[in-house]
């Protein structure tokens, strides 16, 4: 896994509601590199992202923050070593 910069592209708030707690979030699209946009089979674009809690509130009050997630797959499948088959056992008492 690459060790690169976070890129931040919003932030949120934990907001109580009629129905039990939520996350209301504010995203920058233009804080989003275009290499992160990914074109679907659908025609429409997407974007990964990670929301996780901050550490401490900021002055605005977000105590969430909101991050493009920038993995991607390194092309090598990682393959799982293959198992010998069972052997038959050479008489006809299976002990």
């Amino acid at each position: 896994m690459e060790n690169t910069a976070k890129i931040y592209c919003g932030s949120g708030k934990t907001r109580s509601g009629q129905f039990g707690d939520f996350q209301a979030v504010s995203i920058c699209l233009d804080d989003i590199p275009l290499e992160n946009i990914t074109n679907h089979k659908n025609g429409k674009r997407y974007a990964n992202i990670t929301i996780s809690k901050k550490k401490e509130t900021d002055q605005f009050g977000n105590d969430l923050s909101v991050v493009v997630d920038t993995w991607k797959p390194d092309g090598s499948k990682s393959q799982k070593p293959q198992q010998a088959p069972p052997q038959e056992p050479e008489g006809d008492l299976p002990f």
